[in-house]
This record gives C-alpha cells, structure tokens and sequence, in this order.
C-alpha cells in the first residue's frame, strides 16, 4: 500500500515537471523534509533534502543568471542582479510549488504537518531547489535547465518584460488620475486561460468604476500594465 502511495506522488509529480526519474529515490529525498525524516528515526544525510537543496540553490542561480544575461543584453550588473533575486528568493519558489500543484508532496514531519497547515514558505522554497538538484544529478545540467525554465518561464517573462516595456503605465496613470479630483483607479482579472502553470490574464483597469482600458499577460502584473497603457492614452485623448 505504502510503495503504491509513494509511486503515486512520483509519478504525479513527474507528471507535472515533465521529467521522468531514472532513479525514483532521488525524487523521493528531494521532496522529504528533515522533520519526517526524524520522525521515521532515520536521519542519515541522504534521506532528507538539504543536501540536494544545496545543490539545487547553486544550479538555479546560473541557469537564472545565464538566461537575465542573455535576454537582457544591455541591463546593468546591479539591475541584474535585483532580478535574479526576485525570481530565485523564498517567496518567488513556494509561489510557483503552489500555482503548479506540487506542495501537497512534500513529505513533513507530524508537528509541521498537523491540522494539514499551508507549508511554510521555506519548506516549499527548499524542496523547489532540492527538486532540481535531483534533477540535475538524475539527467544532468541540460535536463536541469529544461525543467529550471519550465517552472519558471512566467517569474523570469516578468522580470524581462518590466525592462523591455521600459515603463511603469500604472504609475504614469495614477499620476495623471490624480491631477483631477475624485477620481480613482482599480484592475479587475476579467478571465484567466490555460493551464496553472501557462497561464494567461486579462485585466481591465476602471477609472471611477468605468472601462478605461484592457491588456493581457502571462502575469497580472504584465496584464496590468497593459490596461494602464491603453486607459493612460485614452484619458490623455478625452483631455
């Protein structure tokens, strides 16, 4: 019963990474936490995921700097830098575990498990970079990548698109808003299509409740930005 449970979450979460494990025990440390390894009276290095998380944190910040580096090439060290930090930091990780249905896998002990809690951010975060280091060890570095930019590809689309779009239109807009009195601005997700981890957002942003604009995006904030654009050329033209 216990073998099928666990060949159960593997191929589940295979299913959502879209790689497949030669070695099923790697998938199996990546995603057990100290706590339930303790738990099971078994605290041998190798049966809980803080060694691969190790080396998973130092695969996911080349493949995120080589892929900032390439996508903008004229971007500055320090900008850049910023950058990799919002994709890679603890936030960002369990975000993505959670919009992708992996955090119901992760293997905690009883106390951090009780009452079936939200995980802890940093639970989830370590297990995302224990993943791929499994990955990585299992398939290699390409194999890494591949899934490394999978999970990943809105987080980092976000963070190109805010240099290549080169403008804050929510800011410009409100600014101009603001000139005039009793006037005030909000966004609503009209629709989201595709799959959890492809998702695409439509936004409408409304000037004192009216339709002044609309945009789409593979986030809310692309999405936003794009309805600001249009609502801040339309107010411009009405005034």
């Amino acid at each position: 019963m216990v073998e099928k449970m666990i060949e159960k979450n593997i191929n589940g979460i295979e299913k959502i990474i879209k790689y497949s494990f030669k070695n099923k025990d790697l998938l199996e440390t990546a995603i057990t936490h100290k706590s339930h390894a303790n738990d099971k009276g078994d605290l041998s290095v190798n049966r809980y995921n803080e060694r691969l998380e190790f080396l998973g944190d130092a695969i996911l910040e080349h493949i995120v700097s080589i892929k900032l580096y390439c996508m903008l090439p004229n971007e500055k060290e320090g900008m850049l830098t910023q950058k990799r930090a919002r994709i890679v930091c603890e936030s960002s990780l369990s975000e993505v575990i959670i919009k992708n249905g992996l955090h119901p896998f992760i293997k905690l002990g009883r106390c951090d498990n009780k009452n079936g809690e939200i995980k802890k951010n940093a639970q989830l975060a370590d297990m995302f970079e224990a993943i791929l280091g499994a990955v990585y060890i299992d398939g290699g570095y390409e194999k890494a990548e591949g899934v490394c930019l999978y999970l990943l590809s809105n987080k980092i689309e976000d963070e190109i698109n805010n240099v290549v779009e080169n403008t804050d239109y929510k800011t410009r807009l409100q600014e101009e808003v603001q000139k005039e009195k009793n006037k005030k601005i909000s966004y609503v997700v009209i629709k989201e299509e595709g799959p959890a981890h492809d998702k695409n957002f439509f936004v409408i942003a409304n000037i004192n409740n009216k339709k002044a604009g609309e945009g789409n995006g593979k986030t809310k904030k692309e999405a936003e930005q794009k309805a600001a654009k249009e609502a801040l050329e339309s107010f411009k033209n009405k005034n």
